[in-house]
């Protein structure tokens, strides 16, 4: 993992991981793909990307597929997660494509084999893509069942020696209770991952949250869809979001 450090373009990070729920992509409903909310997303990581900041993206495909309702239904686990993974290159293409119309050179990596339409995953390469200034969107999960998108997101970002994992949300960090349910409840501008736990705080499934906790790997939760939240964030505004570390 990186030491994160001030750089020359003004920014506290030169790699971040930024994880995306397959929903962000979607219409009404986070259903489907939407290609207004495609360009949008695209939008925020452009003005990322132009301060000189490495992004890798891993996104989910709850938008298209939920393996849950499967499962429900009989569906092997095995099977019903394998079709969340084709659903997450799906989406991945998707914001490719925007990002490239856009000018960004990008390039989409899978963990399951679909030459015909990306690239394998391989770290040494996505590094190779990253320090070349291409955007590398990160699709299939880890590749194996049972594993959640939250967990493909920890395990790469320790793979690619990002600095931190940025989970892109609906809210603008962790509060103390439920902000829509009590008008008193406080933003927290930093936790430790001890206070998440204790707090019962939902950042991440249980694996990805452990794994970036024993590897040391900071999380942010922000508002993706704030006006400017994620290159505020990046550039070290502590007004945005909630920063997770080993300490306060």
């Amino acid at each position: 993992m990186m030491t994160p450090s001030a750089t020359n373009n003004g920014t506290i990070y030169k790699r971040i991981m930024v994880k995306l729920s397959g929903e962000a992509m979607g219409g009404k409903g986070g259903q489907g793909i939407d290609p207004d909310q495609v360009e949008l997303i695209a939008t925020k990581i452009k003005a990322v990307h132009d301060l000189g900041v490495q992004i890798a993206v891993v996104v989910g495909g709850g938008n298209l597929w939920r393996g849950a309702l499967g499962v429900s239904r009989g569906m092997e686990q095995s099977t019903a997660d394998y079709m969340g993974m084709i659903a997450t290159v799906m989406n991945g293409i998707a914001l490719q494509d925007a990002l490239q119309r856009m000018g960004v050179i990008t390039r989409v990596q899978t963990a399951l084999e679909m030459n015909k339409v990306a690239e394998p995953y391989i770290r040494l390469r996505a590094v190779r893509h990253l320090e070349k200034g291409r955007v590398v969107v990160i699709a299939g999960g880890t590749g194996n069942p049972y594993f959640t998108t939250d967990t493909a997101a920890a395990l790469r970002a320790m793979e690619i020696n990002a600095e931190i994992v940025i989970k892109a949300t609906k809210v603008d960090g962790i509060y103390s209770s439920d902000p829509h349910k009590n008008p008193d409840a406080v933003r927290f501008d930093r936790l430790t991952y001890q206070q998440v736990i204790e707090g019962r705080y939902e950042v991440m499934d249980l694996t990805a949250f452990t794994l970036c906790q024993e590897n040391k790997m900071p999380i942010m939760v922000l508002n993706f869809w704030g006006e400017d939240d994620l290159r505020q964030a990046v550039l070290g505004h502590h007004e945005v979001g909630t920063l997770i570390s080993p300490t306060v």
